[in-house]
C-alpha cells in the first residue's frame, strides 16, 4: 500500500506541475490579447502566488486534523476547472479571478504531497524521499513549457489550457482510485496554526530551517526571469539558446536529487547546507560575467548542482521537525510559505536593484543576500541542533537516574 501511495503522490504532483509549466509559453500571449499591460501581467503572476502562499499553512494544518486525500482531490479538481475556465475569460479581471482560484488549488497540492512524503519516509531516509518529490516537481515544470509550446504550435494556444485540464482531471481520478482516505491513523494536530507558528518561531532550529528555505528561493527570479534579458544583451541569444540554458539547470537538479538525498541522510546536513549556499552565492555572483552561450550553459549546470545539494537537505530537516513537533502538514505548509515568500522577496530585491544600478547588480545583490541570510540560518540551525542534543542527553540522564532510584528502592 505504501508503494501505491508513493507512486500516486509523485504522479499527481508531476501532473499538477506539468499543468503549471504547460501554460507558461501561452499565458502572457493570452493575457495581452485581453488587454493586459506590464502591471497587469505582474498582477496575474502575483495573485496566484499570494493566494497559494497565504493558504499553504492553513491547508497543511487542516490536513493534520482531517486527513490529506480530500485536499489533494479538491486541488487537482480546481486545476482541471481552471484549464477549462481560462479560455473563457473575457477580460483581465476575469483572468485575475481565475488565477487566484488556481492559487487556492495549488495550495492543496505541493504541500500535501510533501506531507505525504514526510509520512512515508522511514526514519533516516527523509532526504531521499523528499528528493523523489523534488524530481516530480522539476520534471513537471521542466517538461511543461516544451509540451505547451508544441501543443500551441500544432493546435492553437487555447488548446494548451484544455490539455492542462485533461491532465489535472486524470490525476484527480488517479488519486480517488488509488489513495486511501487516510494513509495512517494520523493524530489530531495538537495545536492550531497560529500556536504552531508561534512555537516554530521560538525554536532556533525551525526558524533557521525556514530562513534557509526563504533565502535560497530569492535566487529564482533573477536566475529565471532576468536571464532572457541578460543573455540577449550580452550574446544576442536566440530563444532556443535561452531555453536550453534554463532546461539544463532543471535537468541537472533532477538527475542529482536521489544521490543528493542519500548523501543528506548519511552526512552532516548543516555542513551540506552551508556548502550548498556558498556554492549558490558564488554561482549567482558569476552569472553577469558570462560572455558566451557555452559559459551560460556551464554556469547554469553548476547552479543546478548547488540547488541539488540544498533541496533534499532542507526537505529532510522539515520532515524531521514536522514528525517531531508540529505535524507533517503544518510544517510543510509553513515551509512552502517560506518558499513563496522567498520568491516574492527576490522579485522585489532584484527588480529594485536592476532599476537603480543595472541588471548586473541584481545578481550581485541577490548573491550577497543569499550568503548573509544563509549564514544567519546556519547559526540558528547549529545552535538549535545543540539544544536538541543537550535535551536528549539530559533526558537520558534523568531517565537513568530515575531507573537507579527505582532499583535502589
Amino acid at each position: 500500500m505504501s508503494r501505491q501511495i508513493l507512486i500516486t503522490v509523485l504522479l499527481s504532483v508531476f501532473i499538477a506541475l506539468l499543468g503549471i509549466g504547460i501554460i507558461i509559453p501561452v499565458m502572457p500571449v493570452f493575457a495581452t490579447e485581453l488587454g493586459a499591460n506590464g502591471l497587469a501581467l505582474g498582477m496575474i503572476i502575483a495573485v496566484f502566488s499570494v493566494c497559494r502562499g497565504v493558504l499553504q499553512p492553513v491547508i497543511g494544518n487542516l490536513s493534520d486534523r482531517y486527513g490529506r486525500k480530500g485536499f489533494l482531490v479538491v486541488g487537482l479538481f480546481v486545476y482541471g476547472l481552471v484549464g477549462l475556465l481560462i479560455p473563457q475569460a473575457g477580460s483581465v479581471g476575469h483572468l485575475l479571478l481565475i488565477r487566484g482560484f488556481q492559487g487556492v488549488g495549488s495550495a492543496m497540492i505541493v504541500p500535501i504531497g510533501m506531507a505525504y512524503m514526510s509520512i512515508l519516509a522511514p526514519a533516516g531516509q527523509e532526504g531521499r524521499y523528499q528528493s523523489y518529490l523534488n524530481i516530480a516537481i522539476f520534471c513537471g515544470i521542466g517538461c511543461g513549457p516544451v509540451i505547451g509550446g508544441i501543443v500551441a504550435d500544432l493546435l492553437g494556444f487555447k488548446s494548451v489550457f484544455y490539455v492542462m485540464a485533461a491532465l489535472s482531471f486524470g490525476a484527480f481520478v488517479l488519486v480517488i482510485r488509488n489513495m486511501p482516505v487516510q494513509h495512517s491513523p494520523a493524530k489530531k494536530a495538537a495545536a492550531g496554526l497560529l500556536t504552531s507558528m508561534g512555537l516554530m518561531l521560538r525554536s532556533r532550529l525551525t526558524t533557521g530551517i525556514l530562513l534557509a528555505r526563504f533565502v535560497t528561493m530569492i535566487i529564482m527570479v533573477p536566475s529565471m526571469a532576468f536571464l532572457p534579458l541578460l543573455m540577449t544583451q550580452t550574446i544576442e541569444a536566440s530563444g532556443l539558446q535561452i531555453g536550453l540554458v534554463i532546461a539544463c539547470r532543471t535537468l541537472v537538479n533532477a538527475v542529482l536529487q536521489v544521490p543528493a538525498g542519500k548523501v543528506a541522510d548519511r552526512s552532516n546536513k548543516l555542513l551540506l547546507l552551508v556548502s550548498g549556499c556558498i556554492w549558490l552565492s558564488g554561482v549567482i555572483m558569476m552569472i553577469p560575467f558570462m560572455k558566451s552561450f557555452a559559459m551560460f550553459l556551464i554556469i547554469y549546470c553548476l547552479l543546478g548542482c548547488g540547488e541539488a545539494i540544498i533541496w533534499p537537505v532542507l526537505g529532510a530537516y522539515a520532515s524531521i521537525e514536522g514528525r517531531r513537533h508540529y505535524g507533517h502538514g503544518t510544517m510543510m505548509g509553513v515551509f512552502s510559505l517560506a518558499m513563496s515568500g522567498g520568491i516574492m522577496a527576490g522579485a522585489l530585491l532584484a527588480g529594485l536593484s536592476m532599476d537603480n544600478w543595472g541588471i548586473d547588480f541584481a545578481y550581485f545583490v541577490t548573491a550577497t543576500t543569499v550568503f548573509v541570510g544563509a549564514a544567519g540560518a546556519a547559526l540558528l540551525i547549529g545552535r538549535g541542533e545543540r539544544e536538541v542534543n543537550e535535551s536528549h542527553i539530559t533526558g537520558h540522564a534523568d531517565a537513568h537516574e530515575a531507573g537507579n532510584g527505582v532499583g535502589m528502592e
